[in-house]
């Protein structure tokens, strides 16, 4: 069975991160046939359309490991309903100039925490819509969406919650099935 290379990335920046976290624990949870790499939004700046034929260096650097991956793991907050400006910063510089989409075509899994009761559940559905145009495919189930992280990660910034993790191990077995089955089919890729 080959190995499914999985890039996962959190639309937040800050260090203390629930969504990070979330990616920690995928990346403890990844089964032997899945090679689970993050990359750090940190650095990008804002997207500025007169740079996108030239782009600065961590966004050329970001848009090459999308490339190199078999899909992607996005962990998102929810901001005012919606995904947060540092994750749309990031899709806009990848998905730019029209021609060079680093995301066309990629297999997605999608999860989210946060320490309100809807779990991203709209942020996740937002980053959908967004999908249909970058020509992504994202993953239906399971959802994962972590409500009131905040008593489900312990002092060391780990993610304590069986469910949780539960889910998101099915959530990467899943990706990385959904991935195979693609990657079968050329006329996707």
């Amino acid at each position: 069975m080959n190995r499914i290379k999985i890039l996962g990335f959190a639309g937040s920046l800050r260090r203390g991160s629930f969504n990070k976290t979330l990616l920690r624990a995928a990346a403890e949870l990844a089964p032997p046939d899945i090679e689970l790499e993050t990359f750090d939004l940190e650095g990008i700046p804002p997207f500025n359309q007169d740079m996108e034929n030239d782009p600065p260096e961590k966004v050329r650097q970001f848009k090459q490991k999308i490339r190199e991956a078999d899909a992607l793991l996005i962990a998102t907050p929810e901001n005012n309903y919606s995904i947060p400006g540092v994750l749309k910063n990031a899709i806009d510089w990848a998905s730019r100039p029209y021609d060079e989409n680093a995301f066309d075509g990629k297999p997605l899994g999608i999860m989210g925490a946060t320490i309100g009761m809807a779990g991203t559940a709209r942020a996740q559905y937002h980053l959908r819509q967004c999908c249909v145009f970058l020509n992504m495919y994202p993953v239906n189930r399971p959802e994962v969406m972590v409500p009131y992280v905040q008593d489900k990660v312990d002092a060391n910034g780990n993610l304590k919650d069986e469910k949780s993790r539960r889910k998101i191990a099915e959530l990467l077995e899943s990706l990385a099935e959904w991935t195979r089955r693609l990657m079968a089919q050329p006329a996707m890729r």
